[in-house]
Parts: structure tokens; C-alpha cells; sequence
């Protein structure tokens, strides 16, 4: 990568910063883009230069925060979720399910607040919270499928609900309960979630 890249760069990560911090305290609707360019030091023009408007600089907010980082790589093509989906024990491949939307959730719980609460006004926000939650389905159902294709699933289900289980537990909005509201540690979030995934989608013993 040549300097000016890195700079770039470094600049775009700027402005996520600064919106982050900003939106987090004083909401979406509240922020500027004005006084995003002002926290991060840059100039207004720049900002919009590289992100446009402010719905494309939080949707960008919001898939770097669930990768871990700004690499154009799609969810199903992530090594450690590969790994998961490949793995032929069922219990490990629900447990590092869990693992991984823990680490996602404690870098993207406080951006998925902000695009929660905007998009109760805000239909172009509403659309980025509803293509967040279509792609989290398209991630269960495919992990559901390779949980499938190892082991016979609990008596009385099919992928489909076993999907729709996995995504209730997997949920943000279950994870933000109980964590954010009920002071759980993510960890014991993590442990307690992935044991109710095994319970409720595999055979007992």
C-alpha cells in the first residue's frame, strides 16, 4: 500500500471514529455531518467526498463493526466461519456459533442501538436495519444447514425452525437484553447461549 493509501485510509477511519463517538452519545438524527467532520478534524467537504451522505457512512459504521475490519469479505466466506461450518462435531460448531456473534456483538451492540433507534423515523435507516437482519438469516440459515448435514436435529424439528430458534437466541436484541439491561458479562452471555442452542437443536445426550 503507497503512503497516500495509507493515509486515506487512515483518514476514513478517522471519520468512523468520530461518527461512532458522536452517534452514540447524542443519537443519528442529532449528529451532523458538520460536527462529525469537526470531531475527527477534517473538513466537511472531505467527509462527504469519501462517504457521501450519512446513511452510507453509518452503514459502513455498521459492517466494519461486524467483520472486524474493512475488508470486502462477505460473512460466509470468513475463515473462522468456514471453520465453524466445516467442523464435524455439532456441539463444537454451536459453540463457536456462539463465540464468534459474541465477538460481533461486543464490537457492534452499540452501532445496532443507534440503527435500531433511527429506524424507527428514518425509512432509509429502517431499510439498513431490515438488510442487517435479512443477511444475519442468510449466515443461520446456512450454519443451520451444515448443523443439519452432521446430525440428526432434535426430534420434531426441521431446519427452518431450527433457524428460527437459532436466530431468537442469537439474537442482538437478546444479547443487548442481557448484557446491557441485566449486567450479564458477555462471557456468561456466551456460555448460557451456546448451551441453549445445543439443548433446544440436538437430540439429547
Amino acid at each position: 500500500m503507497t503512503r497516500r493509501a495509507e493515509q486515506t485510509q487512515a483518514n476514513r477511519q478517522r471519520m468512523r471514529k468520530a461518527a461512532q463517538t458522536l452517534f452514540t452519545t447524542r443519537g443519528y438524527a442529532a449528529t451532523s455531518m458538520q460536527a462529525i467532520a469537526d470531531e475527527a478534524g477534517m473538513a466537511v467537504q472531505t467527509l462527504y467526498f469519501t462517504f457521501r451522505t450519512k446513511r452510507a457512512l453509518l452503514g459502513e459504521l455498521l459492517d466494519v463493526a461486524v467483520a472486524g475490519d474493512d475488508e470486502p469479505v462477505p460473512n460466509l466466506e470468513r475463515p473462522q466461519v468456514l471453520a465453524a461450518i466445516d467442523d464435524p462435531d455439532p456441539v463444537a460448531q454451536l459453540r463457536t456459533q456462539t463465540r464468534l456473534a459474541r465477538e460481533v456483538y461486543e464490537r457492534v451492540a452499540p452501532i445496532l442501538q443507534v440503527v435500531a433507534h433511527a429506524a424507527t423515523a428514518d425509512p432509509e435507516i429502517h431499510e439498513l436495519w431490515e438488510t442487517n437482519n435479512a443477511q444475519r438469516a442468510v449466515v443461520m440459515e446456512r450454519m443451520t444447514a451444515a448443523l443439519a448435514a452432521k446430525t440428526a436435529l432434535r426430534e420434531g424439528l426441521d431446519t427452518a425452525m431450527a433457524t428460527d430458534i437459532t436466530l431468537a437466541l442469537l439474537s442482538p436484541e437478546l444479547y443487548h437484553l442481557l448484557t446491557a439491561r441485566r449486567g450479564w458479562d458477555p462471557s456468561r452471555w456466551e456460555s448460557w447461549t451456546a448451551d441453549a442452542l445445543v439443548t433446544q437443536l440436538l437430540p439429547p445426550g
